[in-house]
């Protein structure tokens, strides 16, 4: 069970880790959690784990237990894996990938790892790399489908070329804004506003700015460097937020998707969005419902088309695919997620226990997948 990471989103991976870990089948997995700090170290994690007591994030990252749990949004006080644990790293030794301590101690031999991971060197086919050298069994999208599903200007493309409707857009890459700034704010000035401006390869809604001024856009187009040097201006779209999750078939068969769910932000504010505060800081900005208040034709098309997304990035084990659904009964695709929260109060997890998965299948099903198709 890998978590943390290098990404901003490194707290909220550790609060998924300690839902997972807490409805793993215990007699038929044995977890074994890494966690990797902020510097990039991959430690040994959960040494203050009471016998036959439950996870928290709490032991997760080797404190005492606090009030903070796998069930609670994160507080004021993000949490991060420590850089003062036992450094771990894995091996290929014949066919047996080994997890070793830095004396080449075996601590364990891995069969397959769940990578809880967000964001960049996480989500983006970096760490799938690393999996797919060892030869190992992993969780969720490979190396392409990651890149493509964490880069939302290719992303974009993709869903194009499978006959998506995608919201106008325009990407400013580092090059582009370094040597034709103006031209690029020029470019963008022909969207119209509100515009939503994002880091390209970025998650959980971190770096993101609305703006309704043009006036505004150069400063949110640097706060959106800060966390990607690419960065993708989309026109605002007036619509209602429905999601939907995807799950892999089992020996070949067609993906399946959950009933769609809507995102209801507690707020009047026309293009509010559903940032990180909502997602995981307050328990009341934000609420699923489940399946959504759709017509049944809708239903089956955000169903039909979220498996179409799936598809179009060559996804794989698990994704959650985000759409508007206008006014004007469009269906505009937003992004796919290849590995969304799964917290068991995220969204994916909620969507499937509506459509009669329960969140310990959830992840048992994700764990057979991986290891029946790799």
């Amino acid at each position: 069970m890998l978590f943390g990471g290098q990404s901003p989103e490194h707290p909220v991976s550790i609060v998924t880790a300690a839902g997972v870990l807490n409805a793993l089948d215990i007699n038929h997995y044995t977890p074994i959690p890494v966690g990797i700090n902020p510097d990039g170290d991959w430690v040994l994690a959960g040494t203050h784990q009471p016998a036959g007591g439950e996870w928290s994030v709490a032991t997760l990252i080797n404190e005492q237990p606090t009030a903070v749990t796998h069930t609670t949004a994160l507080s004021d006080e993000l949490p991060e894996v420590p850089a003062t644990n036992r450094p771990v790293a894995l091996r290929k030794v014949n066919s047996e990938t080994q997890l070793i301590d830095l004396d080449g101690n075996i601590i364990a031999v891995i069969d397959v790892v769940f990578p809880l991971l967000h964001g960049p060197n996480g989500e983006d086919g970096t760490v799938q790399g690393v999996f797919e050298t060892l030869g190992i069994p992993y969780v969720g999208a490979g190396v392409l489908a990651s890149a493509v599903g964490m880069d939302k200007h290719f992303m974009k493309i993709a869903f194009q070329h499978a006959g998506l409707k995608v919201g106008p857009w325009v990407t400013i890459s580092d090059a582009a804004w370094r040597s034709n700034r103006n031209g690029m704010l020029d470019e963008v000035a022909k969207l119209d506003l509100p515009l939503f401006v994002k880091p390209a390869r970025g998650g959980s809604s971190l770096g993101i700015r609305r703006v309704t001024m043009l006036s505004e856009l150069e400063d949110a187009i640097e706060y959106a460097r800060q966390y990607d040097p690419k960065v993708v201006v989309e026109a605002g779209i007036l619509g209602r937020e429905i999601e939907c999750g995807v799950l892999d078939g089992a020996n070949g068969a067609e993906p399946k998707a959950s009933y769609p769910g809507e995102i209801v932000v507690t707020d009047d504010l026309e293009f509010q969005f559903y940032d990180f505060t909502s997602k995981y800081q307050s328990a009341d900005s934000a609420e699923l419902s489940c399946p959504a208040d759709l017509p049944a034709d809708v239903t089956q098309m955000v169903r039909e088309q979220s498996v179409r997304a799936f598809q179009a990035v060559d996804g794989a084990g698990l994704s959650r695919v985000d759409f508007f659904y206008t006014d004007d009964e469009e269906l505009v695709i937003n992004e796919i997620n290849t590995m969304p929260g799964f917290t068991p109060i995220s969204m994916y997890p909620q969507m499937w226990q509506r459509t009669g998965i329960e969140y310990p299948e959830l992840i048992d099903t994700l764990l057979e997948l991986a290891l029946q198709t790799r």
